[in-house]
């Protein structure tokens, strides 16, 4: 066991498949969790399958595209919107109604801090396709090799975009520019800041 312990501060991954069954059960007998169970399910989270998305709640904010601002809200929702390979309907379907129904915003006439959604407020609502959000460090590099490739992307990105606009107001809803090199302002409201995966146990 300690020889299995101290290969994981080598150069080289351990194993997990050979590793794992041979600790099973001594992991069982002591009570406590194996640093190799532990380091196997560091490393699984890389494989998550689920679009994603960084909602936050602002004051305003506004997208700028080679020097002028191509879309623009009030106070509302910024959303960043991450797209994985394997994403479906399903799943932008589900980030759609969450987004939609939180409850970031206060209730003035009650006094409750968070009890309205952005559709309850008639605010509006800002998304930017954001690739980067499956992006994960290979060393120091930035590898995205799991985000949905731009020609998939594209008119899944925009199928989510009409999906906001339905379910909403499409006069409420604005995007930046798929592709783009962009530069997004926002005045973040709070701060209020969460992030949404669409694989949920439950919904």
């Amino acid at each position: 066991m300690e020889k299995m312990i101290n290969s994981l501060t080598t150069k080289h991954a351990p194993n997990f498949r050979q590793i794992l069954p041979a600790t099973h059960h001594r992991n069982t007998i002591l009570g406590r969790q194996s640093p190799v169970l532990t380091a196997a399910k560091k490393f699984s989270a890389v494989k998550i399958k689920a679009m994603r998305a960084v909602v936050q709640r602002v004051a305003s904010a506004s997208v700028e595209v080679e020097g002028r601002v191509v879309s623009s809200i009030g106070p509302g929702l910024m959303v960043l919107v991450g797209l994985h390979e394997s994403d479906v309907d399903s799943d932008a379907d589900y980030l759609c109604r969450k987004v939609l129904n939180m409850r970031l915003f206060p209730n003035d006439r009650s006094g409750k801090t968070w009890d309205q959604n952005v559709m309850q407020k008639n605010l509006e609502v800002l998304l930017v396709s954001q690739f980067t959000l499956y992006g994960f460090l290979k060393g120091n590099k930035p590898d995205f090799h799991v985000a949905m490739p731009p020609e998939k992307a594209r008119p899944f990105y925009e199928s989510v975009v009409e999906k906001f606009r339905k379910a909403y107001n499409s006069d409420a809803v604005k995007d930046g520019i798929f592709g783009a090199m962009m530069k997004v302002n926002l005045v973040n409201d709070g701060p209020v800041t969460m992030q949404l995966d669409s694989a949920q146990p439950s919904s």
